[in-house]
């Protein structure tokens, strides 16, 4: 069994990952900053640090047979909000992990790589990336190259654990907290398509590939659905609820499909929870009131993070944008 450190481990991929990594008997460290927690409790070997701390991250890296890279900000508005410091988690200390470690990497990359295409996409289709969160992925996996297997992600969706924080700022499960704590669900468009995936089979994915030399992009999705028609499928276990759709013109011009075929035939891909499953747990959080607000910012990523940016006078006068959280 293998020695595998999570680097940025606490967050939502990273709960489910630790959980089915130790059942499967591996030694799993997590190494993360809590941006987004104020604890962490799972009972496992956890070290807290900056990715950016590079003297206290190295020794970890000599520890580990296989290194998971979950660190850096996620999603297309978390990443606007601070150019200069996704650059640094979402880039620079990719090239630092290249330099720095010679075995097994895993890298979460996106399926938001493809911008808006038309067709099925595989692997081979062409990238276009439309937000920086996208570019600085597209950036990740040229740094590491044939240096890593790198899992393209289909839009998230799920619980995956006990401890993690939920996740709102992704479409089915913030379209089922509408849907069953407000009675309605606002879409915009909605002819746009996305792959969608459980969080938890993300964390399959990476287990089955921890000891394995396996290279270069995989698509990971269960299923290619429109915006519209997941919210008909989350209606169906909401049906008192309405859909309000407009065809305002939305920041968010993604649009693809994806096919999955390449990680199946290499690793044996298979999805165990269908987007049906997903809207379940969420409408369960729901009717136990363990989800009041879905507004809230501890949801959402780009929410959350807003307020932790401080606009403060530069030595040459100018504004400079600093996370608060430096200061740890």
């Amino acid at each position: 069994m293998a020695k595998v450190l999570i680097v940025g481990g606490a967050g939502y991929i990273g709960g489910t990952l630790t959980d089915q990594l130790v059942d499967a008997g591996h030694d799993a460290r997590v190494f993360d900053n809590l941006l987004f927690e104020e604890r962490y409790l799972k009972p496992v070997d956890f070290v807290f640090g900056d990715v950016r701390d590079e003297a206290a991250l190295k020794p970890h890296l000599t520890w580990a047979d296989s290194v998971v890279w979950l660190v850096g900000l996620v999603g297309d508005g978390a990443c606007s909000l601070y150019p200069k410091l996704t650059e640094e988690l979402n880039i620079e200390s990719v090239h630092w992990l290249a330099r720095n470690f010679d075995r097994r990497i895993i890298f979460m990359s996106t399926c938001s790589v493809y911008g808006a295409q038309d067709g099925i996409l595989t692997e081979e289709s062409e990238l276009n990336p439309l937000s920086l969160y996208a570019r600085s992925k597209v950036e990740g996996e040229e740094i590491l190259g044939d240096r890593a297997i790198y899992f393209r992600l289909g839009t998230l969706f799920g619980l995956g654990d006990t401890y993690s924080r939920i996740r709102l700022d992704l479409v089915l499960n913030l379209l089922t907290v509408k849907a069953c704590l407000y009675g309605r669900m606002s879409v915009y468009g909605g002819d746009q398509w996305r792959p969608l995936l459980h969080v938890r089979d993300v964390a399959a994915a990476v287990v089955k590939n921890v000891e394995t030399d396996l290279v270069g992009p995989h698509n990971l999705h269960t299923e290619n659905l429109t915006i519209s028609d997941l919210a008909d499928r989350i209606r169906a276990y909401a049906p008192d609820s309405s859909i309000e759709k407009t065809t305002m013109k939305f920041e968010d011009a993604r649009n693809y499909k994806v096919s999955s075929d390449k990680a199946r035939d290499a690793f044996c891909f298979s999805p165990s929870l269908a987007p049906e499953d997903g809207i379940q747990e969420i409408q369960e959080l729901v009717k136990q009131g363990r989800i009041q607000d879905a507004s809230s910012p501890r949801y959402s990523n780009t929410d959350f993070l807003r307020p932790l940016f401080v606009p403060q006078e530069g030595p040459l006068g100018g504004e400079v944008i600093t996370p608060v959280w430096q200061a740890r």
